[in-house]
C-alpha cells in the first residue's frame, strides 16, 4: 500500500460566519501555506455581512456578549498548541487569552464608566449612554500577529461594533486560525469578518465604503497609505483610529481608549414626577 498523504489546508476569508474562498479565486504562497487573496469584492461582501449583524450584536445585553467573549478566550485556550505550532510563541498565546478576558470583564462595567446622569437647571433627568459606533474597519497589525489582532478586534466588538478586519499579510495564519476560534465561540456570524490577503488592495475599499462608520488604522505603518485612507474615509466623515506610540508596545495596559473611541453617546430627556 503507497504511504497516506496529508491534506494540504488551504486557510480561507472568514465572512457572515462561514469560510469562502475569494470570489476571485486567488491565493498566495504565504507561511509555507496557501491563503486566500482577498479582493475588494470580498470586502465588500464583509461590510454587507457586519452590517446585518449590528443589529443583533447591538441589541445583545453587554453581560451576553461578556460571556461570549470569554467563551473566546476558552476555546483560545483549549488551541493553545495549535498557535504555537503555527509559529506564535506561547507567551503571545497566553497574552492573548488574558486579553479576550480582561476585555470580556468590561462588557456589563463600561457603561457605568463612560455614561452617567447629567445636572440640568429644570424638572428633567438628564441621562447620557454609549452606544456603538456600528460596522468598524481594522487594519490589523503586522506584528504580533495573533495579540495585536485581538487588541484591535476585542475593543471593537465588546461594545456592541462589528468588524471587518485586514490581517497581516505576512502572517495571516494565526488570524485565520483566531476565526476558527470565534466561529466555534457562540460569537454570531457576521460579528467578526477577516480578509487576507495585500493591504493595499483591501483597504482603500473598506475606507471609501459608504457603509462603514470607523476605521482603525493600527496596522498601517506607510504615512502616504493612512494619509490616502483618511482621505477616503472623509467622504461620509467616518470616524479615523491612527497610529499611537502605545501601538508599537501592544503587550502593555490596554486602557479604556480603544473602547471608547468607537462609542457614540446617546442622551435622554425625561421630565421628573411631582
Amino acid at each position: 500500500m503507497s504511504e497516506r498523504v496529508a491534506v494540504r489546508k488551504t486557510y480561507k476569508l472568514f465572512i457572515g460566519g462561514k469560510f469562502p474562498r475569494s470570489e476571485s479565486g486567488r491565493s498566495y504562497l504565504v507561511q509555507d501555506s496557501n491563503v486566500s487573496l482577498a479582493s475588494r469584492k470580498d470586502a465588500r461582501d464583509a461590510v454587507v455581512a457586519a452590517r446585518a449583524a449590528v443589529k443583533g450584536w447591538a441589541g445583545a445585553t453587554a453581560y451576553n456578549r461578556g460571556q461570549i467573549l470569554y467563551r473566546v478566550a476558552e476555546m483560545l485556550e483549549g488551541r493553545r498548541e495549535q498557535f504555537v505550532a503555527l509559529g506564535v510563541p506561547g507567551d503571545e498565546v497566553d497574552a492573548a487569552v488574558d486579553r479576550w478576558v480582561w476585555y470580556a470583564g468590561w462588557a456589563d462595567k463600561l457603561p457605568q464608566v463612560y455614561g452617567g446622569a447629567n445636572p440640568v437647571a429644570g424638572p428633567y433627568f438628564n441621562l447620557s449612554a454609549p452606544e456603538p459606533t456600528g460596522v468598524v474597519a481594522v487594519v490589523a497589525p503586522e506584528s504580533p500577529a495573533l495579540l495585536g489582532l485581538v487588541s484591535v478586534i476585542a475593543p471593537a466588538i465588546v461594545t456592541g461594533n462589528t468588524v471587518v478586519v485586514a490581517a497581516s499579510p505576512s502572517a495571516p495564519l494565526a488570524a485565520v486560525t483566531l476565526a476558527e476560534v470565534l466561529a466555534t465561540s457562540d460569537l454570531p456570524g457576521g460579528v467578526v469578518n477577516l480578509l487576507t490577503g495585500r493591504i493595499t488592495e483591501t483597504a482603500p475599499t473598506l475606507a471609501a465604503h459608504l457603509d462603514v462608520n470607523a476605521i482603525d488604522l493600527a496596522g498601517v505603518a506607510d504615512p502616504e497609505l493612512a494619509t490616502d485612507l483618511e482621505a477616503r474615509a472623509a467622504e461620509n466623515l467616518k470616524r479615523v483610529l491612527r497610529p499611537t506610540p502605545a501601538d508599537h508596545d501592544w503587550t502593555g495596559d490596554p486602557g479604556l481608549g480603544r473602547m471608547t473611541a468607537l462609542l457614540e453617546t446617546k442622551t435622554v430627556w425625561h421630565p421628573k414626577g411631582v
